[in-house]
């Protein structure tokens, strides 16, 4: 894994940013938690590489809240595009 990112999916939308901290936190250090509201989905960012790996590894597809989740490395976040309005 070359980051140490992670894209988190298929939340419900009742967990919190810190429920996530405490979830990642037994696979490593924890910089960063982002949920999305009403979205379904979050950010973890780990203290290294080899953290996200073996977070990613232990916890894709496990359920959680009643959901199985989905985690992968998460890519740059793309410039949005202007829309122009006539």
């Amino acid at each position: 894994m070359e980051t140490n990112k992670l894209y988190v999916g298929n939340l419900t939308y009742s967990v919190n940013e810190e429920q996530l901290r405490e979830l990642f936190s037994q696979y490593g250090d924890v910089k960063d938690v982002r949920v999305i509201e009403r979205k379904g989905f979050g950010f973890v960012e780990m203290g290294s590489p080899e953290e996200a790996e073996k977070a990613k590894e232990a916890l894709n597809e496990t359920v959680y809240e009643g959901r199985t989740l989905r985690i992968d490395e998460a890519r740059p976040q793309q410039p949005r595009r202007e829309f122009r309005r006539f």
